[in-house]
């Protein structure tokens, strides 16, 4: 059985990380061939991705699958991992994000399959509507330009803005707005972490902030935001391995844990759609 060796993402073990690595990290997932169940090591968000993974922890035992959750606080540390071989699959980004990713640093990484969606939404301290923003209105939204074209397209979905029609909507940025009646000035420089604290702070009249964030600080999507994407979004979360470990056994029988019906009426139930399983929708 092959084991990785991976450092939590904690400020006082970052620099473990450097000296817990794998000396086997490049010949990929391990296998078993004397019964003993085969060790998996993911990374993921918080919430919602670690709680999903900790509820599949004893349905994958059950399939000879030791399930090592190793959770991270930022986008960029658990692809930098998993390209390294500290962990064998992350589960904490949407397709368009892996996309933009892979072609910015060259990542090698493949789409396993598709777990679930988390609609971002729009929250106010000072505005209970869309309608009610006023003229001028500041919104702060995250300096990751894969979640831009998201963002906007579902502002045009609301009517605030209009993009040019010659624009594919998911990778539409700011300077593809083609009217802005309201004259909407946004600000997207902010880390995405960062934006619940934004808005708890009272700042801008319209804070962008994704669910898996808004969740973790308890704030419910459903009750307070101002407006939510629609459940159908392209942007499904996956979980990413090293191109070639799609077929491995071991990241098959997790995908298929993550989308069984039990795993599923799990996410329905503990966050009421604000989360939603790609099956359910």
């Amino acid at each position: 059985m092959k084991k990785f060796v991976a450092g939590t993402f904690a400020v006082t073990s970052i620099f473990a990380l450097a000296a817990c690595g794998s000396d086997n990290s490049e010949e990929g997932i391990g296998t078993s061939e004397d019964g003993e169940p085969v060790e998996l090591r993911v990374g993921a968000s918080n919430v919602p991705h670690a709680e999903i993974l900790e509820q599949a922890q004893p349905l994958l035992e059950e399939e000879g699958v030791d399930l090592q959750i190793e959770t991270y606080q930022d986008y960029i540390l658990p692809n930098q991992d998993l390209e390294s071989g500290e962990i064998d699959a992350n589960y904490f980004q949407h397709i368009p994000y892996l996309e933009s990713q892979i072609a910015e640093h060259g990542y090698d990484f493949a789409n396993a399959g598709g777990i679930h969606i988390e609609p971002i939404g729009v929250y106010s301290q000072e505005h209970a509507s869309l309608e009610d923003l006023p003229d001028g209105a500041e919104i702060l939204m995250s300096n990751s330009v894969a979640d831009h074209g998201r963002i906007l397209t579902m502002l045009e979905a609301q009517g605030l803005i209009t993009l040019d029609p010659e624009v594919e909507k998911t990778a539409a940025e700011i300077s593809d707005i083609q009217d802005n009646p309201k004259n909407l000035q946004f600000e997207a420089d902010y880390e995405a972490a960062l934006l619940v604290q934004l808005y708890e702070n009272g700042e801008g009249d319209a804070v962008l902030i994704n669910s898996n964030y808004a969740i973790d600080a308890g704030i419910n999507p459903l009750e307070d935001s101002i407006a939510l994407e629609d459940s159908d979004s392209p942007y499904v979360n996956v979980i990413a391995v090293n191109s070639g470990e799609e077929e491995n056994e071991a990241v098959q029988k997790l995908v298929e844990v993550l989308t069984s019906e039990e795993i599923q009426d799990f996410i329905l139930e503990e966050w009421g759609g604000a989360v939603v399983p790609v099956d359910a929708e």
